[in-house]
């Protein structure tokens, strides 16, 4: 017998504040690796599809309040317990603590619905960063996906994809557009920088 000893599995926790369609693409692109595997899907919203749809394709799903972020050790623990290889932010509205990001130093991403630096920040997301973008008159927009650090959308940059904007565009129908290039490239990204890491 001349078996390899099987590298150890790459672990993934999402924060999710939403509907979780992101959360839902990477847990099925990675369901059936046998290095990397989404472990637990977060959320700061009893409401959020995000939960739902982990619990449907059995990852455990965890419901947090500002409190266990902020002011206690709670969520920090359980990430401590887990020792995720990535922790990923897909629709994640809050920033994070000092204490997390301390841990967890250059193992937490996100990913923006437009051309960073362009139209990042509080409270530029979903609908307003398309509306800000069409308003404007840009002939482009795109994905970010980039480190985390203190700031919103402030982090190093890792990837950016880019599509032309047509003259009949709606913030409906550019929203469609960066769905699909968050599907086509965030577990690519994902399973890029885990290989990296390696």
């Amino acid at each position: 017998m001349n078996d390899k000893p099987k590298s150890p599995t790459k672990k993934i926790v999402i924060f999710a504040s939403g509907s979780g369609t992101n959360a839902e693409n990477i847990i099925k692109y990675f369901q059936n690796s046998e290095k990397t595997q989404v472990v637990a899907v977060l959320s700061n919203k009893r409401s959020a599809g995000a939960l739902k749809k982990a619990h449907d394709l059995n990852v455990k799903a965890l419901l947090f309040d500002k409190e266990a972020l902020y002011n206690t050790r709670e969520v920090l623990n359980i990430l401590k317990d887990i020792n995720p290889d990535l922790i990923v932010l897909a629709g994640f509205l809050w920033l994070l603590p000092k204490k997390i990001l301390k841990q967890f130093s250059n193992r937490i991403i996100n990913i923006h619905p437009a051309l960073l630096p362009d139209y990042g920040g509080k409270g530029m997301y979903g609908s307003r960063v398309h509306e800000s973008v069409i308003e404007n008159r840009e002939k482009e927009s795109g994905i970010t996906i980039h480190y985390v650090n203190e700031e919103y959308d402030d982090g190093k940059i890792i990837f950016q994809e880019k599509i032309p904007l047509q003259n009949n565009e709606t913030p409906e129908s550019l929203a469609l557009k960066i769905h699909q290039l968050e599907y086509r490239h965030f577990p690519e990204v994902i399973e890029k920088l885990l290989q990296e890491k390696s």
